[in-house]
């Protein structure tokens, strides 16, 4: 589902606070996931459709820069910001999952 903007502000506005949202939301799943407590299943349907409607919100964004282009400089800049440290936390959450999968493997074979 699209965004649905006032004006290039708005669209800014609404990414930043749906990157926010995934950054908290892999931050936590990161930490659980390195305290090896299971995860919660009840946040799974938010993070799904956050998910979706950030990539397609990016998707239309790289289509069509304007759509952004005309927010205040000070916004732009703090959501390049929030982006990269969504981008940190990705990829500690990737490198988590990696261990957890790594080790899950080992007891596999370890068992076999």
């Amino acid at each position: 589902m699209a965004l649905i903007a006032d004006d290039a502000r708005d669209r800014a506005e609404q990414i930043l606070v749906m990157t926010e949202r995934l950054t908290a939301i892999a931050a936590e799943e990161t930490r659980l996931i390195e305290a090896r407590a299971p995860l919660p299943t009840a946040g799974s349907e938010e993070k799904n459709r956050l998910t979706n409607a950030y990539r397609l919100e990016l998707a239309r964004v790289k289509q069509d820069p304007g759509l952004i282009k005309e927010a205040p400089p000070e916004l732009l800049a703090e959501l390049r910001r929030r982006t990269l440290t969504l981008h940190e936390t990705l990829a500690a959450h990737e490198i988590a999952l990696s261990a957890v999968k790594a080790l899950s493997e080992g007891l596999v074979h370890a068992m076999a």
